[in-house]
């Protein structure tokens, strides 16, 4: 017989980007602690929202799997003496292993006692287990509260514990596992019961609460793109993005906000980034492949009033791109030349000079790079980009949404008329950032990315 399992807990908001990981680590110490149990199961599944971490198993055996064992002992020469009567030896193995002496078997010269333990019903074992895989996490932070001397990723409100229906019992930080959850901070009625596994998904849901990932994905993803499909753009869609925005929401609706034409003057980059990066907004563009006046984003809640909380997002997201306006207009009254001068007041490691230094290693580096590599480039645009490289760094833009480092500093480059090839590559300085990330396109930006990471090493 088998029974379906069930551990949620509940907890304060968890960053979003550690929940994919936490997940991950949830299935795999479920899974590795019931092996080494010896407790068979058919699935395990995790889910999640930003208040509650869960793991579903399904068809886990009521018993634990009778385990056969062969051990083995001394030498027959030392288990028995001449007469073949048992020694010591043989005596106190055989006690080991909780056998009779007359019960060990002779196999290749030594005595070996075949061991089988019967398995202990699994009820029995699951608070050890359960408190097991929630202390087993690891976390990039972890918090501890009130007097306890006990650390999770956010303060632990509640357990829900069940096999089949009936409670696991045991405690941790203070908190005794039950069947009571939690329902939505805002649109939920407070606590409600779950009566077993199986009904978790659809009791939670009645809460709205959607708790599996990939259905709140999926509802994210066909409420975007039905707005964009009424405004007739393509959505900018960023993978990171929304794996980010599936972890922030329990109940996701999409809405569309608008902020003036205006800003569209601004340099892309400078719209797009406060709105993916600071806001969690996603952009999007006509069928002409401009950037729209238009964002999508999505709320944690269901449509009531939802006017209310997209003029909520348009004055927030008008406040940032004031903040770009500001600084764009201000950096552009002096030349990426001009403000390469202040790089002499930004370090780049304590006691090895400043960033203006840096710029002019790169000069003598990516030179040095071309001609020994033999590589078709324009030297005097990839010495003048090595020369402007850095000087982005220094200006008001750049010191607000970091972020756009080597971004700006191409689009600055560009308006002061230092042509594509000087400019693209000041743009891909820094590629590629991470594991897989874009790789620079142009040898001139594959050269200064080379001598630059040099230069750091």
């Amino acid at each position: 017989m088998s029974k379906d399992l069930l551990l949620e807990i509940g907890t304060e908001e968890i960053p979003a980007h550690y929940m994919p990981s936490i997940l991950s680590q949830v299935k795999d110490l479920a899974g590795k602690s019931f092996g080494e149990a010896h407790i068979a199961y058919e699935s395990i599944r995790t889910l999640g929202t930003p208040r509650r971490i869960a793991l579903i198993m399904k068809g886990v055996a009521e018993k634990q799997a009778d385990v056969s064992a062969k051990h083995k002992g001394p030498s027959v020469k030392i288990a028995y003496d001449a007469d073949g009567n048992p020694t010591k030896a043989a005596m106190g193995f055989a006690r080991g292993q909780k056998i009779d002496v007359q019960d060990l078997v002779v196999e290749d010269g030594y005595v070996y006692a075949n061991v089988t333990s019967v398995g202990a019903e699994t009820a029995g074992l699951l608070p050890d287990l359960m408190k097991g895989i929630v202390t087993g996490l690891n976390f990039p932070k972890s918090m501890h509260w009130g007097s306890l001397d006990f650390h999770f990723v956010r303060p632990i409100r509640w357990f829900v514990a069940l096999f089949d229906k009936d409670v696991i019992p045991f405690e941790l930080a203070n908190v005794k596992s039950g069947k009571v959850s939690r329902g939505h901070r805002f649109l939920g009625t407070g606590d409600f019961e779950i009566e077993s596994p199986a009904a978790y998904e659809e009791t939670c849901k009645e809460h709205f609460l959607i708790v599996d990932p990939e259905v709140r994905k999926q509802m994210i993803l066909d409420g975007l793109q039905k707005l964009a499909d009424e405004k007739g753009g393509t959505i900018i869609m960023d993978d990171d993005l929304l794996e980010e925005v599936v972890y922030l929401v329990e109940y996701p609706t999409a809405l569309c906000g608008e902020f003036d034409e205006d800003y569209l003057k601004l340099p892309e980059a400078a719209i797009i980034t406060p709105m993916k990066d600071h806001q969690r907004y996603f952009p999007m563009r006509d069928k002409d492949g401009k950037l729209m006046n238009l964002f999508l984003t999505v709320r944690n809640g269901n449509d009531y009033h939802l006017e209310t909380v997209q003029h909520g997002n348009e004055r927030v997201l008008r406040a940032r791109l004031d903040d770009a306006v500001f600084f764009f207009e201000n950096d552009r009254k002096k030349s990426l030349e001009a403000h390469r001068e202040a790089l002499h007041d930004v370090a780049f490691q304590r006691g090895m000079g400043n960033m203006y230094e840096k710029t002019e290693r790169l000069e003598a580096l990516t030179s040095c790079l071309l001609k020994e590599s033999g590589v078709a480039a324009d030297e005097k645009a990839l010495v003048r980009a090595a020369r402007l490289s850095k000087a982005d760094l220094v200006t008001g833009m750049v010191t607000e949404f970091t972020e756009l480092q080597g971004t700006m500093g191409r689009e600055y480059a560009l308006l002061d008329g230092e042509g594509d090839t000087v400019s693209t590559a000041i743009g891909e300085q820094y590629m590629p950032r991470f594991a897989g990330d874009e790789l620079p396109q142009t040898n001139e930006g594959r050269l200064l990315a080379i001598a630059d990471k040099l230069d750091n090493i």
